[in-house]
């Protein structure tokens, strides 16, 4: 957010219709495949459901108004399709009104397996599975309040709990756990390095934690946080989130746990 994009805003027609071309529904005709395949046993039983509802079409890219019926009837929400970047005035003022801010274009061949900026792929396939259940999206809209009445300052601490949550999100089961976080469910290589490899750290959720935690967006998360039920996120959602940023200012943040980025050479 803030930042220039590559990619072109799709505009949707005066119906709100999204017209792609067939090279960009086979691009999420192929990623809904290969992460269809890794997906069973690594999300949570709430994304599996979520999907079931939303019933996503495997061979094309599905329009924003198809995924809002579902959404309205569920939980109040709705697509609310946007450029490949938006400020954090508008992202916090669309959470606050149930509006999830998708990015409008596909992905190119290119960065299949990696890009930095969110798609429609990554917004509507990793995040609005989980806006079907109560608890995620109460939490979201009342992230989004807090934004908007957060300062500069505060709003960074706010990207690191939506980062941990919303975003690369872990859940506890019987079995090991699981996926709620859209960040990672969008990503085979992250799908499969979170849930199974040693590597990173998997901390107990704690949302004063999760503010004190930095993080780098162009690498697998050093870090997760792990809920004990999708619940605790209703109880977060009624907590003073710019009373544990403040708290969490106090104590000041983590030392990172992750390499520092290497300088690009002139």
């Amino acid at each position: 957010m803030g930042k220039s994009s590559k990619y072109e805003a799709k505009v949707p027609d005066e119906n709100g219709f999204i017209h792609y071309t067939d090279d960009e529904h086979a691009v999420w005709a192929d990623l809904y495949k290969r992460q269809m395949e890794i997906i069973p046993g690594r999300v949570c039983n709430e994304f599996l459901q979520g999907l079931d509802a939303l019933n996503l079409p495997a061979d094309r890219i599905p329009q924003p108004n198809d995924v809002s019926d579902v959404l309205r009837e569920r939980t109040g929400w709705e697509v609310a399709p946007v450029p490949a970047l938006i400020n954090f005035d508008r992202f916090f003022q669309l959470l606050s009104e149930k509006k999830f801010p998708a990015a409008s274009f596909i992905r190119t061949r290119e960065e299949m397996d990696y890009l930095q900026e969110p798609d429609i792929f990554h917004e509507i396939f990793g995040h609005t599975a989980m806006l079907t259940h109560q608890a995620f999206a109460d939490f979201t809209e009342a992230y989004g309040k807090a934004g908007l009445n957060a300062s500069k300052k505060e709003r960074v601490f706010l990207a690191r709990l939506y980062w941990f949550t919303v975003e690369f999100g872990l859940l506890s089961a019987p079995d090991g756990v699981k996926i709620y976080g859209g960040g990672i469910a969008s990503s085979p290589g992250e799908t499969i390095y979170a849930t199974e490899s040693p590597e990173p750290i998997r901390r107990p959720f704690d949302p004063i934690d999760a503010l004190r935690t930095p993080y780098r967006i162009d690498i697998y998360q050093t870090v997760y946080y792990v809920l004990d039920s999708m619940d605790d996120l209703f109880g977060l959602a009624e907590q003073d989130l710019i009373g544990l940023i403040r708290k969490a200012r106090a104590l000041g943040q983590f030392e990172p746990t992750y390499p520092p980025k290497e300088k690009e050479a002139a």
